[in-house]
């Protein structure tokens, strides 16, 4: 964790809320997973999706990162970034004829999830290399909602389908470079993690795809939300990853490249939300500390019933109080924690809410037409990037802009 007195101090510089990153421990995490699974042709594509900070963004292009991309916004801000297209694979769902046209344009490769797809690419695109996304048919994660494997999901060409889609693979004349799935996100199990390689490499054997370079096995490795959550022991899983996707190369005869997508591992931990708390209320049995953020800026636990751990950074030492941790939106979910036991807290006292590196900002909206937070970036104990707050009347003039009248 950051210095509680410098994450004190950015909150007195920059204001509250804010999102502060600590850009030296995503190129940490992403540096791990090459000494965590021993292949030598291993490719790890960040999960763009979980947080677009340009800065994070261009630390992890300099440490040699690809990336997953899951929209043409997020190819053309990664292109713009300095990311070459050979880095770059595109992996949208339920995507448009535009959209395909416009990612198309950019040499990216496409990852594609549904027979419909793969049907219209073969007549309006033939020859076209292409990767293939399939349904493990595995279902882990750490909520319903981002489960991706199974009958229940939109996500990939089911496991029985591979006839109709070597079939359409000879219509279209499409170059088939790379396989792919993705089980979910927060796994819970490695049993999961290996199942799915195994569905994935099996396909990979009964298919035969000739000019096949990689297989991508999704992302969604585990990072401990809560304090008393155990760390997995990810150098036994990347052992294993390695070993069984070794024996696969062999009995294929040739070495192909392993790639991973992780978001949440990489960047999770790196983040905080700094914000104060401007009003305490007691409503019998509760005791509410009520702050200057609310769930548009970090969505987790009202969408999924996430745990983020909190701190008080102003009153470590206070003595402890059970809270609610509510936001300051309308709404009466707006809570960051419920009955959560912390040091006595104060009016204006600085909280610190954890793990808000993903899917925090990146899912963040304006709603109750108040501004995203500001965010900075540190490395090495000083500020590389900043992006400040909008004003309320900053944000008020952007809507009028954008809506023009006839």
């Amino acid at each position: 964790m950051l210095e509680r007195e410098f994450l004190l101090k950015l909150a007195a510089d920059y204001g509250t809320p804010l999102f502060v990153y600590d850009g030296d421990m995503v190129v940490e995490r992403y540096n791990d997973l090459f000494r965590f699974i021993p292949w030598k042709k291993l490719r790890i594509h960040y999960a763009l999706k979980a947080n677009y900070n340009p800065a994070l963004l261009t630390l992890l292009r300099d440490a040699g990162a690809g990336l997953d991309t899951v929209s043409p916004g997020e190819v053309h801000l990664a292109l713009k970034l300095g990311f070459s297209p050979e880095k770059i694979i595109y992996t949208a769902n339920n995507m448009t004829d535009a959209e395909v046209e416009e990612v198309l344009a950019t040499g990216v490769v496409m990852n594609i999830g549904s027979l419909s797809r793969l049907r219209k690419l073969a007549k309006s695109h033939p020859g076209l290399d292409l990767c293939l996304r399939f349904n493990p048919d595995v279902r882990d994660g750490d909520s319903e909602k981002t489960m991706t494997g199974g009958d229940l999901t939109k996500f990939g060409i089911l496991l029985e389908s591979v006839d109709e889609v070597l079939e359409i693979v000879r219509e279209g004349k499409f170059r088939i470079v790379g396989l792919h799935e993705h089980t979910g996100s927060g796994l819970q199990h490695a049993e999961s993690v290996y199942q799915s390689m195994e569905n994935l490499m099996r396909i990979a054997t009964k298919a035969n795809f000739p000019d096949l370079q990689f297989l991508d096995f999704g992302g969604g490795f585990k990072v401990p939300y809560r304090p008393d959550e155990k760390r997995i022991d990810y150098v036994a899983m990347g052992a294993e990853i390695a070993r069984r996707f070794r024996e696969f190369c062999q009995e294929r005869g040739e070495e192909l490249a392993m790639c991973f997508e992780p978001g949440k591992y990489m960047v999770a931990e790196a983040g905080y939300l700094l914000t104060e708390v401007n009003t305490l209320k007691r409503n019998r049995s509760r005791l509410i500390a009520g702050c200057n953020a609310g769930f548009p800026q970090l969505i987790r636990p009202v969408l999924y019933g996430a745990y983020h751990q909190i701190w008080n950074l102003s009153n470590p030492q206070g003595k402890p109080e059970v809270y609610d941790v509510c936001g300051n939106i309308c709404e009466t979910g707006d809570r960051f924690a419920e009955q959560r036991e912390l040091p006595e807290i104060r009016e204006y006292d600085i909280l610190a809410i954890g793990n808000a590196g993903a899917y925090c900002y990146s899912m963040g909206g304006v709603y109750n037409l108040r501004s995203m937070p500001g965010e900075v970036v540190v490395s090495r104990g000083r500020v590389i990037s900043e992006r400040p707050r909008m004003s309320s009347k900053e944000l008020a003039d952007r809507i009028l802009a954008e809506c023009k009248s006839k």
